[in-house]
């Protein structure tokens, strides 16, 4: 059972969501917020897998309340929902280390979908579009690149995780990575898991930012993954 937070400042909105998610047996909606404060202290109280996290709210919007939510360090991700097809959204969001970004027109398979792949870790965003999405920023708004190699979190990748994190950053599948690797997708995904846990990512988005900010991958990058 996958327990779900549903933050709007629209109560029909809510009442949707909550209509739709109470329909299936494994969600169970535990609670609603109105705004960002409310979101994140009702967070700090149910602890809920997933919180359905709107943009624009009254107040303290979704992407404060997203950025206070994750520095608490519970057990609770973020899907952020939004009727707003903004560049610059998705990449607050994510910064503000939101597991995942969907539109509220995706049809509930995929809200599904994006809700059971955020409450097990993993990210909603399909890798090519993080991989576009970063691209686009980075030409707008360069980041801050470190020395990778003075970075702690790199130091205790082997070899291997270090491929694979780079191969993370560039935006590749398990798949696309067995293949250049020439292993099996299970060795991958047990990689993954290793480097996420290593590098102190909640998920593969954290993971490509980082990827970024160090410069192992986006424009300019020349680090290949094997």
């Amino acid at each position: 059972m996958t327990t779900v937070l549903i933050v709007d400042d629209q109560p029909l909105q809510r009442y949707g969501f909550r209509v739709l998610l109470d329909s299936i047996l494994e969600t169970d909606v535990v609670g609603e917020a109105a705004n960002g404060a409310e979101a994140v202290r009702r967070t700090a109280e149910l602890r809920p897998d997933v919180v359905l996290m709107d943009v624009r709210m009254p107040g303290m919007d979704g992407i404060e309340a997203t950025r206070r939510i994750t520095a608490a360090g519970g057990r609770s991700r973020v899907l952020v929902l939004t009727t707003f097809d903004l560049d610059e959204y998705v990449h607050a969001a994510l910064r503000a280390g939101a597991s995942g970004f969907l539109l509220k027109d995706a049809r509930p398979e995929e809200l599904l979908a994006g809700i059971r792949a955020v409450a097990v870790g993993d990210a909603v965003i399909a890798p090519a579009l993080t991989r576009r999405l970063l691209d686009e920023y980075t030409q707008h708004v360069p980041a801050a690149r470190r020395d990778p190699g003075t970075d702690p979190r790199l130091r205790s990748l082997t070899e291997r995780e270090h491929e694979i994190f780079v191969a993370i950053g560039k935006g590749w599948t398990n798949g696309e990575i067995a293949a250049r690797l020439v292993v099996s997708e299970s060795t991958v995904k047990t990689h993954v898991g290793r480097v996420l846990a290593k590098i102190g990512a909640r998920d593969r988005i954290q993971a490509v930012i980082l990827a970024y900010d160090l410069g192992l991958a986006g424009p300019g990058s020349d680090a290949g993954a094997g």
